[in-house]
């Protein structure tokens, strides 16, 4: 009777085609995950593989440059593949349980420089569609808003003596965020326009063409186009004006915690991904400030 690890591999890809219906692509990146690890196995069988062998493997791949998620997916194919082994073929252990694959490094959108950011937000709003438009980019850059907190701000949540905006953000979670000097002007030129347009029973701040709530979808897109026409050499969304806000703020203050406030992050570590500064400007703040790091002065 073959048993080989091949055999049982086909075995297993049949089940999961005839039986669990599973679709032909998801059989065949089962196949090429379960292919990786049969070509590990370097002579042990199936039945003998031990969860330190599973974990070397899997930082085997990772040293090739098999991304977390990748290998995340791999370890799930195997962990079913046992699982099968296990229910129809008489093995008794699952050496996958249990073992994680390294984090991938998670993507930062690219942060404007101060000077972009200024280019981008250069434009003349002469218009009520411009004046809408600086309002609402001043404001994202102003006080790093999420999409979904601006699309949903209604002109209540300004405080404009106190120059702060309450938003209600993820998880239903309220925070007051500080609103910048020009973020108020343009606010504030905005909320005159917003009377031509607003239909009855509106209560959103920013507004369409039709008098109804602006869509975030409409926001990413005139923000996208402002960015062309200011020619910023950069694919602008709101999550770049929101991730150069944090980026800005942190490299003048170095304050972590207020930046984690304004951001409405609950977890702090959450803000030192976001927030990265490049090395230069970490190597500047430390010859600056370190004592170790100053040059003695000349005697």
């Amino acid at each position: 009777m073959d048993i080989t690890p091949a055999s049982l591999v086909d075995k297993y890809i049949s089940h999961l085609t005839n039986e669990r219906r599973l679709a032909s692509l998801t059989c065949i990146s089962y196949t090429k995950d379960l292919n990786v690890l049969i070509k590990y196995l370097d002579g042990i069988t199936l039945e003998q593989l031990q969860p330190s062998q599973v974990r070397h493997f899997v930082a085997q791949l990772h040293s090739k440059g098999l991304s977390g998620r990748s290998l995340a997916r791999a370890l799930s194919a195997w962990r079913g593949f046992y699982k099968y082994l296990i229910r129809y073929q008489g093995f008794s252990n699952n050496p996958c349980v249990d073992i994680n694959a390294p984090k991938s490094i998670q993507a930062l959108p690219h942060a404007l420089s101060p000077d972009e950011t200024a280019q981008l937000l250069a434009f003349t709003s002469n218009t009520t569609l411009t004046s809408r438009d600086r309002a609402m980019f001043e404001l994202f850059y102003s006080s790093g808003l999420r999409l979904a907190e601006l699309a949903t701000l209604k002109p209540v949540n300004i405080d404009f003596q106190d120059a702060t905006i309450r938003i209600n953000g993820k998880g239903n979670k309220t925070r007051i965020v500080p609103v910048g000097s020009k973020a108020i002007l343009a606010l504030q030129d905005w909320l005159k326009q917003r009377e031509k347009l607003i239909k009855p029973g509106e209560d959103a701040l920013f507004l369409s063409q039709r008098g109804r709530a602006v869509s975030a979808r409409t926001i990413s897109y005139r923000l996208k186009m402002r960015a062309l026409q200011q020619k910023i050499d950069h694919n602008v969304h709101p999550h770049v004006l929101r991730h150069s806000f944090a980026s800005h703020i942190l490299q003048s203050s170095g304050d972590l915690r207020a930046v984690q406030e304004m951001l409405g992050h609950s977890n702090i570590t959450t803000t030192q991904v976001y927030t990265h500064l490049d090395f230069q400007h970490l190597a500047a703040v430390y010859d600056s400030a370190h004592p170790r790091a100053k040059k003695k002065a000349d005697t």
